[in-house]
C-alpha cells in the first residue's frame, strides 16, 4: 500500500543542477519525516539528507551540505532534492525514504525503487 515513486534523475555535468522529487501514498505523509539516500555502484547505502515531518527542520550530511536543499509540500505528498554543484562523486541511485516517525532518526521502514544520477563530462 506504500508507494514511494522518485522521479528527476538524469544526466547532469560538474557543476550542475537537478531536482528530484518523490510521490508518496498509501500513508498519512505529514506525519512522518521523510528522507533521501543514495548508492553507488559497489557500495553501500548512503544517507543523504532528512526533513521532519512539519517541514521546518532539516538535516544533511556533510558531504551534500551547502549544495542540497531539502524540501516537502505536505499537501501534495511530495518530498524534493534540490541538487546544486553537483559533482562527479554524486553519482549514485538515489532513493526517497520514509522515516519511522515524524523525527530524521535514518530508519527506514519503506523506500523507492531509485532514480538514478549521474555527474559526468
Amino acid at each position: 500500500q506504500v508507494q514511494l515513486v522518485e522521479s528527476g534523475g538524469g544526466l547532469a555535468q560538474p557543476g550542475g543542477s537537478l531536482r528530484l522529487s518523490c510521490a508518496a501514498s498509501g500513508f498519512t505523509f505529514s506525519n512522518y519525516a521523510m528522507s533521501w539516500a543514495r548508492q553507488a555502484p559497489g557500495k553501500g547505502l548512503e544517507w543523504v539528507s532528512g526533513i521532519w515531518s512539519g517541514g521546518t527542520v532539516t538535516l544533511y550530511a556533510d558531504s551534500v551540505r551547502g549544495r542540497f536543499t531539502i524540501s516537502r509540500d505536505n499537501a501534495k505528498n511530495t518530498v524534493y532534492l534540490q541538487m546544486n554543484s553537483l559533482k562527479p562523486e554524486d553519482t549514485a541511485l538515489y532513493y526517497c525514504a520514509k522515516e519511522t516517525s515524524s523525527s530524521v532518526t535514518r530508519e527506514y521502514d519503506y523506500w523507492g525503487q531509485g532514480t538514478q544520477v549521474t555527474v559526468s563530462s
